[in-house]
Order: C-alpha cells, then sequence, then structure tokens
C-alpha cells in the first residue's frame, strides 16, 4: 500500500465524517477500496440494563433489582395510584429495560400504599385521550397494556392488594401469573363514569373469566373481592396480606428465574401464538374508541353531575 494513497483514503473518510457525522463515515468506510478494519475505530455498545430507582417523594415509579428478578412499584399512595400520563410513560419505559435486559429473567409489578392502584388519573390522561396520539413513544417502550407491539417475551407476574379498579385491573390481566392479597377489591366500573374498558378488559377479561363473568361486572360496575376473582379465574392466587402476597410473587419469580431462560421466552412466545391473532384487531381499536367517549354529551353531563352532587342523566349521545 503505497503512502500516498492511504493519505487521499484518510482525507475522503474525514470529510465525510465533517460534513455528515458519523453516521455517513460508518456508511462510506466499507466502501472505500482497500479499507482495512483497524483504520475504522469501532464503538461496542453496552448491555441494556434496568437501573434501580429508589422510593421517593417525587418518584412515581421504583424498580428494585434482586439478583435475576426485579421489582416495579407504582409510587402515587397520595392520589391512590392513580396512573397519569408520565407514570404510564415510565412503566413502558422500564418493561422495555427489563424485556432488553439479559441479566433479569422475571419482573413483578405491584403497588406502594394502601391500594395497588385505582385506574387512570382521568384529569390527567383525558386530555391525552381525545387527541388520538399515542399515549407512549414508538421506540424504548413496551406497551404496559399490551394493545399493541412490542411485547413483552419475559415473564410479567402482579400482586394486588387493596383497590385495584379499571386501568389497574386491566394491568393485571396482561400478567402471565395474577396474585391477590385477601384485602383486594376489584372494579370495572367505566360503564359508571361514561366510559368503558378501555385497556383491554373487554378481551381479556372476557377470555380469563368467561362472557358472563366478564359482563356481570364490566356492564353493571360492581366491584368484586379477591374470593370471587379466583372464583371465576381472574386470579390464580389469594394470599392473607399485602406483604405475604408480594412474598409468593417473589418466590414465584425465582422459581421462574431458575429454569432455563430460552425453554421460559419459547414458552411464552408458542402460548400467545394462540391468542395473539385472533385479538389483535380488538385491541388495535380499543384507544379510538375510548377516546371518543370523551367527547360525548354524556361524558360532559356526567361530569357535571358528580360536580353538583347530582345523579346524572343520560342522553346516549
Amino acid at each position: 500500500m503505497c503512502n500516498s494513497g492511504l493519505v487521499e483514503r484518510r482525507s475522503i473518510l474525514k470529510t465525510a465524517a465533517a460534513f455528515c457525522g458519523l453516521s455517513t463515515l460508518a456508511v462510506l468506510a466499507p466502501g472505500v477500496a482497500g479499507a482495512q478494519e483497524s483504520e475504522i475505530p469501532t464503538v461496542s455498545s453496552p448491555e441494556p440494563r434496568l437501573e434501580e430507582v429508589p422510593v421517593g417523594s417525587n418518584t412515581k415509579l421504583t424498580t428494585e433489582r434482586r439478583g435475576q428478578i426485579v421489582l416495579v412499584g407504582i409510587n402515587r399512595p397520595y392520589i391512590q395510584n392513580r396512573i397519569d400520563p408520565e407514570t404510564f410513560e415510565k412503566l413502558a419505559e422500564a418493561y422495555y429495560r427489563y424485556d432488553h435486559d439479559p441479566s433479569l429473567r422475571a419482573a413483578i409489578l405491584f403497588g406502594h400504599g394502601e391500594h395497588f392502584s385505582r385506574g387512570i388519573d382521568v384529569d390527567g390522561l383525558k386530555s391525552l385521550a381525545g387527541t388520538g396520539k399515542p399515549w407512549i413513544a414508538s421506540t424504548g417502550t413496551i406497551d404496559p397494556l399490551a394493545k399493541r407491539a412490542p411485547h413483552l417475551t419475559k415473564p410479567l407476574i402482579v400482586v394486588t392488594h387493596g383497590d385495584t379498579w379499571n386501568m389497574a385491573h386491566e394491568l393485571f390481566l396482561v400478567a402471565d401469573i395474577r396474585i391477590a392479597s385477601a384485602d383486594t377489591r376489584f372494579g370495572q366500573d367505566e360503564n359508571t363514569h361514561r366510559r368503558f374498558p378501555g385497556g383491554g378488559s373487554t378481551i381479556r377479561f372476557v377470555r380469563e373469566s368467561g362472557w358472563g363473568n366478564a359482563m356481570r361486572y364490566m356492564l353493571t360496575g360492581d366491584h368484586w373481592n379477591a374470593e370471587e376473582a379466583y372464583r371465576i379465574g381472574d386470579v390464580q392466587q389469594v394470599v392473607p396480606t399485602p406483604e405475604k402476597a408480594l412474598e409468593a410473587g417473589i418466590q414465584i419469580a425465582n422459581k421462574i428465574a431458575d429454569c432455563g431462560p430460552l425453554g421460559v421466552k419459547t414458552t411464552l412466545a408458542s402460548a400467545h401464538l394462540a391468542i395473539d391473532a385472533t385479538e389483535e384487531e380488538a385491541l388495535s381499536k380499543l384507544d379510538v374508541q375510548f377516546g371518543a367517549l370523551f367527547h360525548t354529551e354524556d361524558f360532559l353531563a356526567g361530569r357535571k353531575a358528580e360536580a353538583e352532587g347530582r345523579k346524572p342523566i343520560y342522553q346516549g349521545k
């Protein structure tokens, strides 16, 4: 290789970097005749990692690593752990990082304070729900309600206690394994608030508990307890206290972590092949259906009636 040719090639590369940045350099370099790999620096990307986020006064979502499992906690106890856009986004990011962190094999979602969650923060979400815009970024996130791809490829366990209403119950239904403290009070009462279960219950609750059981509670807005949830197949295990319920979740997560990770992933992927295709269309329409109800006369009339402390009168429009 002559020195003049080497200088000329290096000059081309420097010019490309100056005008087009490093991305252009990466594309141009392999196309330069005779270029050697040693002349082009390579930067290895660090492995993705879900970092710990401790409890704090301004922390809406916590993450605690315990070996090969991670505990993810909803942390808005001052508002019954209601989920606003920022909390939802942080949960979506945590799911993505968990799924891409090779050191983690199982995750547990739970709630800090007296309740798992009373569902959405209506005032925080209503301005977003009616815009038709996505609730989360299209990259670097996994939808916590699993309404669109990508989906989790690793196991998720959800542990509930106290009030677990509406969107909270729908986050619960996304789990692969569901555990409830005996004091859990479930609710899917959006119909009583001029909305509907737009986070997946019209699909997953029906699938898990059967048409009649699911409609019994969604159409009336009646709440149900942990014992009833176990009877209808909504829950796999009921545990006496919130503390014991979380311990049970951790125990199951550790058992999963001890299994072969490729076998676990393949088990989940195979099972999803049986259900995802049949549910895809219904799930894809939920956001539009949910947002549309925020602009109805009934919704506005109901909000006004609540503010005035009287029973609403609905016109069906």
